[in-house]
């Protein structure tokens, strides 16, 4: 039998990657980091490290389906781990004399090459399975529902992944059989096998998973209508008992927390210092002169854990009884000029700055609602309450998705929740730089819901 099954050259590509990076970090070490100085002791260490650093950040577990952004996250995390550990390695180990500058510069040097490999070997595979029908997987799918003939158009738009779909399985009113399924993945040399688990009964799946294993096919399960297994479940075990948690939240994790808590305290500070320190008396002295009432509206918002806090914005309506129960509607007459402007470029938010600051909010993170409005969508809108596990942001994923404003249906709110948990479960921070950059180009063009 053949080390490697026909389509997956993984078993290939991650010991060439691991030489290839060991090689750059190596190199770049020897003719620009140590200047002629004895590299061995350096050399063996940091490899050795490299290869443990990189087990521990999975930084080669990149597969067909890996995005983009989540490569770049995984750089992004190598990066400074690599970084720390030639730190601390200076650190102990005096007679290289290795200064701080050329460290950092010696990181960035590696990182840059690394970087542009790991992309290049990840866009010229999806060209050779787009352009010349190499490197696919072959597949075939069990039961038929709307979930599975939605993977069944994935894998056919798709065709940079590598999956080259044969056929679909139908086992309603006994239009196939597992038998004939068994035979054809034989007979047709199929790599991978997809189940839909609400349309096989307990032992049918029994008899799948026996067949995969026996024959060595990868099996994957396509989640009930009940989406639990649609999750990011966590698999511990207690004792020997396995246990699997519904939601696994990237920001419950200590390390993820600090690097956020960091981001935030950093980034609030520059725009506290560098723009809302002149900017706050323009916009008081625009504020009023065109109508009588404070320069700063405070309204009451559930943040995390449910927990209120006093919210700070910049008054842009005319004081009003009401502005802690409505939304601004479009033609909202309680906007006043002023109002309508710093709505449309956002400048309405910055005050905001400041609760992230105090560590109400974050900078980034699910937009907070009015406490009215939280109790009446908790009651109405599944899940809404889960985007109470992080803080609440300025800016957030659905906000630059065309969910931002008035929600005028309940589909908005909806749209709304199900991304801010998509944020909450897939949290890194090149997607919270990433939701910034992107507010910042709404907020230049203009947003059709800022109103």
């Amino acid at each position: 039998m053949s080390l490697f099954k026909h389509g997956r050259y993984s078993g290939y590509l991650r010991p060439i990657s691991y030489i290839i990076d060991l090689t750059i970090i190596n190199g770049v070490s020897v003719f620009y980091l140590l200047n002629g100085k004895d590299p061995i002791i350096f050399l063996t260490i940091i490899s050795i490290s490299w290869v443990l650093l990189s087990v521990y950040s999975r930084f080669y577990e990149v597969y067909r389906y890996t995005r983009p952004i989540n490569i770049l996250s995984l750089i992004v995390k190598q990066f400074i781990l690599f970084l720390l550990l030639v730190f601390a390695f200076s650190g102990l180990y005096h007679e290289l004399n290795i200064y701080p500058r050329p460290i950092v510069k010696y990181a960035l040097l590696c990182f840059l090459l690394i970087t542009i490999f790991k992309f290049t070997i990840y866009y010229l595979l999806q060209k050779y399975r787009t352009s010349f029908g190499g490197n696919f997987r072959t597949t075939v799918i069990l039961g038929l529902n709307k979930k599975t003939i939605a993977l069944d158009n994935f894998f056919n738009k798709n065709p940079e992944y590598g999956y080259s779909h044969q056929r679909t399985f139908n086992f309603k009113n006994k239009e196939h059989s597992l038998e004939e399924c068994f035979k054809y993945i034989l007979e047709e040399s199929i790599d991978e096998i997809y189940c839909s688990i609400s349309e096989l009964s307990n032992s049918q799946i029994a008899d799948i998973v026996d067949f995969a294993d026996n024959n060595l096919k990868i099996l994957k399960f396509i989640p009930d209508s009940k989406e639990i297994y649609s999750k990011k479940l966590r698999y511990e075990y207690y004792d020997y008992i396995p246990v699997l948690t519904l939601r696994n939240i990237p920001l419950e994790d200590n390390v993820n927390t600090f690097i956020k808590r960091g981001f935030d305290i950093m980034f609030s500070s520059i725009v506290i210092i560098f723009i809302l320190s002149w900017l706050t008396p323009i916009i008081a002295f625009l504020i009023k002169l065109e109508s009588k009432g404070t320069v700063f509206f405070k309204q009451s918002r559930n943040g995390f854990n449910y927990k209120e806090f006093d919210c700070y914005k910049f008054r842009s309506m005319m004081p009003n009884k009401d502005a802690h129960l409505y939304q601004a509607t479009r033609g909202d007459q309680r906007v006043t000029r002023v109002g309508k402007f710093i709505r449309k470029t956002s400048i309405d938010e910055l005050p905001q700055f400041f609760n992230v600051l105090f560590g109400d909010m974050s900078v980034v993170g699910p937009r907070p609602h009015m406490v009215s409005h939280t109790n009446m969508y908790a009651k109405k809108i599944d899940k809404f309450m889960v985007r109470h596990f992080v803080k609440p942001g300025i800016t957030g994923l659905a906000q630059t998705s065309g969910f931002r404003g008035e929600v005028e249906t309940d589909k908005d709110i909806i749209g709304r929740v199900k991304l801010d948990i998509f944020y909450i479960e897939n949290w890194s921070l090149l997607l919270d730089i990433k939701i910034i950059i992107q507010t910042f180009i709404n907020a230049v063009k203009g947003d059709d819901k800022a109103y």
